[in-house]
């Protein structure tokens, strides 16, 4: 197992669309919805299921896909982060005046 995985881009936002938990996730739907192929996604949870980051809970042939309470403060820490990266970079608060 290697750690780095989490800090990939397309990781990242499977672990960010689980945190809606009002969608019953499977690794078909995660796949889609992330622009990830079935395999790619199907391997990442495979690895964050070792981890304890995610688990999967079978509904017949159905195996629903949600994160464990340790994915889920991983996910609200990525969320943080997210959102401070993605906001612009701020503007001088004030720009030099021009010397008299």
């Amino acid at each position: 197992m290697s750690g780095p995985i989490l800090i990939k881009e397309k990781q990242v936002r499977i672990l960010l669309l689980l945190k809606n938990n009002q969608q019953a996730w499977r690794i078909g739907t995660l796949a889609v919805a992330s622009g990830t192929t079935y395999v790619h996604t199907h391997n990442f949870l495979k690895s964050c299921s070792a981890l304890g980051i995610t688990s999967m809970e079978k509904h017949g042939k159905i195996k629903e896909i949600k994160l464990t309470e340790k994915g889920s403060q991983l996910a609200d820490s990525l969320a943080v982060v997210y959102a401070a990266i993605s906001q612009p970079p701020q503007q001088a608060k004030q720009e030099e005046k021009p010397a008299k």
